[in-house]
């Protein structure tokens, strides 16, 4: 930890102020999501004829990034994402954004353990409360390892994020070196488009196999909150919530009256997260709300926590799975699409829970250029990265059915991803399996 003066009240200065502390080659800090700066952001994004090879490392931009549209050569600015969101994702494409391999829940040791001091965080924050701390509103992840180890830490104020209750969501004006004050945007909503007919189809399955009392992790996406949806038709109550990302779907279950975490073993009657993205509605939901508790990253996603609750649910979707139950989530091809996340841990997390399942999710195909493929496939995709390795993976499920792949020989996992592969592909994949003996004939299962 870098030691500040705490006698040194923190120094209200401007934008271009702080701005002007970066140096070439410095690294900055952009934090993840409603914590990203924005008027910082533009301010340094006025320095792009007088800066050189100044790194940012960031997660999940909501919004473009003032210092990646004024710098299209990347001759000043280079950005780092832990993870991609749409807009990652597009810059990746153009070459400026660059992915961080990682567990999300290991991020923090990163950085006390791993990463250089950081030379610049710049987080934006709710107004200091009546004790002094400036609340990181839905976002808490690792920012306060990073600022633990900032040669300079800034803090961005805003009036309209919510604030947000949690352990360690905050830092205390006495480890601030800097105030700036913000704008007043509101936080950036995460749309949420109606679920599809095959995300209902996947969703029921799922719902089917949870129980009163279970502890759901929900993943991004519309099949994982699809399931919310079923679970609202279903008769479930008493869930409990340990997740990663706090979502619309959660939400719509705790104020129908179906989560109260009465059965949790750990943070009894808590909605626990570490980041939430949704609708305006969401954010008004989670403001100074004592049941939802906003936990540093690696609280949430460890394993060995995770399981301390029983009957976890953990829900995730994936792109790809071969017929070994390989799945590939995060890439295509050398394209990089999102990133790992939380997805391992949580897989391992509930199976390690007593009575845990885990859900892998995806539709049966995908359409490229006009052409309607199979996102159950003999290979993966050449030089797609590995999420969740064959040896984690318990269910899986598509539109056509659910498989449990625990327990199960390559044949069998093999036969198994056939059956619920689209119809159109299950004798092409058969074949194929045969051929590469991956299914041993003469045997029957």
């Amino acid at each position: 930890m870098i030691k500040r003066n705490a006698a040194a009240p923190a120094k209200p200065i401007s934008a271009a102020q702080a701005a002007s502390l970066v140096k070439s080659g410095d690294w900055l800090d952009y934090g993840t999501s409603l914590c990203q700066p924005d008027v910082f952001d533009k301010a340094l994004a006025l320095r792009v004829d007088e800066l050189a090879n100044v790194k940012i490392r960031s997660c999940l931009s909501m919004k473009p990034r003032a210092i990646i549209e004024g710098d299209a050569e990347g001759r000043a600015f280079h950005l780092f994402s832990w993870h991609f969101s749409g807009y990652d994702r597009k810059k990746h494409d153009a070459g400026r954004t660059h992915y961080m391999p990682l567990n999300l829940g290991e991020v923090p040791d990163y950085y006390r353990r791993f990463l250089a001091p950081v030379d610049v965080v710049i987080f934006k924050c709710c107004p200091a409360d009546e004790n002094g701390y400036f609340n990181f509103s839905a976002s808490n992840l690792w920012h306060s390892a990073a600022m633990e180890r900032a040669k300079i830490v800034i803090v961005e104020v805003v009036e309209n994020n919510p604030y947000v209750y949690g352990t360690g969501n905050a830092v205390h004006m006495s480890e601030v070196d800097y105030i700036i004050e913000g704008d007043a945007q509101l936080p950036t909503e995460l749309p949420n488009p109606p679920p599809t007919e095959i995300d209902r189809a996947v969703a029921r399955q799922i719902a089917a196999e949870i129980n009163d009392g279970d502890c759901l992790q929900i993943g991004i996406g519309g099949m994982p909150n699809a399931v919310c949806l079923s679970l609202l038709e279903s008769g479930v109550k008493n869930l409990g919530v340990h997740t990663e990302m706090m979502t619309d779907g959660i939400l719509a279950l705790y104020k129908d009256g179906r989560v109260t975490g009465s059965k949790k073993q750990i943070n009894t009657g808590k909605i626990v997260y570490t980041f939430g993205l949704g609708s305006r509605d969401f954010y008004n939901s989670l403001d100074r709300n004592h049941d939802f508790e906003c936990w540093p990253v690696d609280y949430t996603n460890p394993p060995n926590i995770i399981m301390q609750n029983d009957n976890v649910i953990s829900i995730n979707n994936t792109t790809q799975i071969d017929l070994q139950g390989q799945a590939a989530s995060e890439t295509d091809g050398h394209r990089h699409i999102s990133g790992t996340g939380g997805q391992l841990q949580f897989v391992r997390g509930a199976y390690a829970s007593k009575n845990g399942k885990s859900f892998i999710c995806l539709s049966s195909t995908y359409d490229k250029k006009g052409e309607r493929k199979s996102r159950i496939v003999l290979d993966l995709t050449k030089a797609n990265i590995v999420t969740t390795p064959r040896s984690d993976v318990m269910y899986v499920v598509t539109e056509f059915g659910m498989v449990n792949l625990k327990g199960k020989s390559v044949a069998e996992r093999a036969l198994a991803l056939i059956s619920i592969a689209h119809p159109d592909f299950r004798e092409e994949l058969e074949r194929q399996a045969y051929e590469h003996r991956m299914i041993p004939r003469g045997v029957t299962f």
